[in-house]
């Protein structure tokens, strides 16, 4: 079965990091354009960051540029997500996807481009 697990979620204060994983079974992410989104209360779900398996090229919202970090490790079979001067504005609930028949030098930042989707964590920034 393939599933994608996300964890690291929690509540920090403002200007403190956190680390997100998400770790796959049932396949290999290495095939896979690997995405995060996150969606906020009563908010629509929105990209932040996804990372090509091509190139390790990697593309972020305007929103969290300079702040986070996306990665992958292969041997490990997990994407992380490194998140470093949080504010109350990136509260949500952070999921990761992954997409099969990804084009190189596509870039994936909608929902419906990813066939497979993680349950999601929780990241609760306090000011």
């Amino acid at each position: 079965e393939v599933q994608l697990q996300a964890s690291g979620g929690g509540l920090v204060q403002a200007g403190r990091s956190l680390r997100l994983s998400c770790a796959a079974s049932g396949f290999n992410l290495d095939e896979y354009v690997l995405g995060w989104f996150r969606q906020a209360p009563g908010k629509e779900r929105e990209a932040v960051s996804s990372i090509s398996p091509y190139d390790g090229s990697a593309v972020y919202a305007d929103s969290v540029k300079g702040r986070f970090t996306i990665s992958s490790d292969d041997a490990k079979n997990t994407v992380y997500l490194q998140m470093n001067n949080l504010n109350p504005d990136d509260t949500a609930i952070y999921y990761c996807a992954a997409r099969t028949n990804g084009v190189s030098g596509a870039v994936y930042l909608r929902d419906y481009e990813y066939d497979v989707w993680g349950q999601g964590t929780l990241v609760t920034v306090s000011s």
